[in-house]
């Protein structure tokens, strides 16, 4: 299967590893003879097999690396695979590296998923999908936070429990019966852009049969698929010491890249250009919150506790408790954009501790008792839960935060389908202007659908990406 929809990436003539590293876009084991995994509307490309070139020794790499290729590796109380916190992004010696730059996802690539093909969608600091209904808006939005999961260690049944669903409907089973996905993305940093390209197998069998890490029109990463009868892929990674590239097997199930930090040693600069550009990707895609704030599980008291807005944000009295006494200031600039999307004069936010141990939040009224956040509209509750995402960071979240990174590294993409549902057009402007306000220090950023009548005021707002799906 071809990952990039064209040919393989070009390469210089100082590092031509073509007749080292077998082709990656062939996920056919050698010698089977039957065609790639098919993810268009006609038959899939004949498979070429591969020729191993000369027989490469493998690099002498960490204790993980020589756990062998059905070694399972450890798993948190999540059934998440232990992906190694990133250390911070290794910049190598290169003349385009940014060392000042945060990692940051700005192309979403939908090559063959569910009702998109051949499609590539650069992500400005706000960005906005619209589009009539079945242009495919949510499930963009799920590519992007599929692959948000995959780098935080999830597994791929996890992160696809529908998978046979996202195949295109027209893609057409091989002899083997199989169908797959693709899906990509780039994310820009330090060490330039790199390109993280997925081919998935959705039938017979749920599995990852093509991976290619790509930095500098460089391929530092490929895995493919050899045998289907094991549950692993082929990997193939850029060494460039007394070895050229390090064979080793991986887990089918799990992102290759965010294992590379348990398998690289770092001992040589290809070695570095390697981590340097798997931790990227890794810091930059895990920098996604998927937030879906539902009003009706927002209204009843909260016990309190860390105070993690969850994806739902159905504890959000319990996190304008923690803000309320950790982060005054954040918490009276809520209290001013509370004011321009509720009714009546806003004067602040309180919270009240009831007597049996709940907390509940409260909007002060000038001239009126505060009235409990539970008797406000859906379309109050959604407006101060999506502001309060943007005005906060990963710290405040329920994320996989990258605890190891700086937060002068760190960065915050929010997620939001539906970005603009229930709000009226006073609340969606309001909501917009916040939106570009604070991603215009590059901390956070936006991507989200919305509806025709939003879409039409975020192209009349500077700084603000609005990509029609329906066009």
């Amino acid at each position: 299967m071809d990952l990039t929809g064209g040919s393989a990436p070009a390469r210089t003539s100082k590092n031509r590893p073509s007749d080292l590293v077998p082709d990656p876009d062939a996920v056919t084991p050698s010698g089977s003879g039957s065609p790639s995994l098919p993810v268009s509307g006609g038959a899939g490309p004949s498979s070429v097999a591969p020729s191993p070139g000369p027989r490469v020794p493998e690099a002498r790499t960490s204790a993980a690396s020589r756990s062998g290729a059905g070694a399972s590796l450890p798993r948190t109380s999540r059934s998440r695979a232990s992906v190694p916190e990133a250390r911070g992004p290794v910049v190598p010696e290169a003349p385009d590296a940014r060392p000042d730059a945060r990692p940051t996802v700005t192309e979403l690539r939908l090559s063959a998923f569910a009702g998109h093909r051949s499609a590539a969608h650069a992500l400005g600091p706000v960005t906005l999908f619209t589009g009539p209904s079945g242009s495919g808006k949510t499930t963009t939005l799920r590519a992007y936070e599929a692959l948000a999961r995959l780098g935080a260690g999830d597994p791929l049944d996890e992160v696809f429990p529908d998978a046979a669903d996202l195949v295109p409907e027209r893609a057409r089973p091989d002899a083997q019966g199989r169908r797959g996905f693709r899906i990509g993305c780039t994310v820009d940093g330090p060490c330039g852009p790199v390109r993280l390209d997925l081919a998935v197998q959705a039938e017979p069998r749920l599995r990852i049969v093509g991976e290619r890490l790509t930095a500098r029109d460089r391929t530092l990463l490929a895995t493919a698929l050899r045998d289907p009868g094991r549950s692993t892929v082929q990997a193939e990674w850029h060494t460039a010491g007394a070895t050229p590239v390090t064979r080793a097997p991986l887990p089918d199930d799990l992102l290759g890249t965010a294992l590379l930090p348990l398998r690289v040693a770092g001992r040589t600069p290809g070695q570095l250009e390697v981590l340097a550009a798997a931790e990227q990707v890794v810091v930059g895609l895990r920098s996604a919150f998927a937030c879906d704030p539902r009003p009706e599980r927002m209204r009843a008291p909260v016990p309190p506790g860390e105070g993690r807005l969850r994806r739902d944000c159905a504890n959000l009295a319990e996190v304008l408790h923690r803000t309320h006494n950790d982060c005054p200031r954040r918490h009276h600039r809520l209290a001013a954009v509370a004011g321009a999307g509720c009714a009546g004069t806003v004067t602040g936010l309180g919270v009240r501790e009831l007597r049996e141990g709940t907390v509940r939040a409260v909007l002060e009224r000038a001239g009126r008792t505060a009235t409990p956040l539970g008797r406000l509209g859906d379309g109050e509750l959604r407006y101060l839960a999506l502001a309060l995402t943007l005005l906060t960071g990963p710290g405040v979240l329920e994320m996989d935060r990258v605890a190891e990174v700086p937060d002068a590294m760190q960065g915050l993409t929010l997620l939001a389908d539906g970005l603009d549902r229930g709000l009226d057009r006073r609340q969606s402007a309001e909501l917009l202007r916040l939106a570009v306000e604070i991603a215009g220090d590059g901390h956070i950023r936006v991507a989200g659908s919305v509806g025709d009548r939003t879409a039409a005021e975020a192209r009349r707002t500077p700084g603000v990406t609005v990509v029609d799906l329906g066009a």
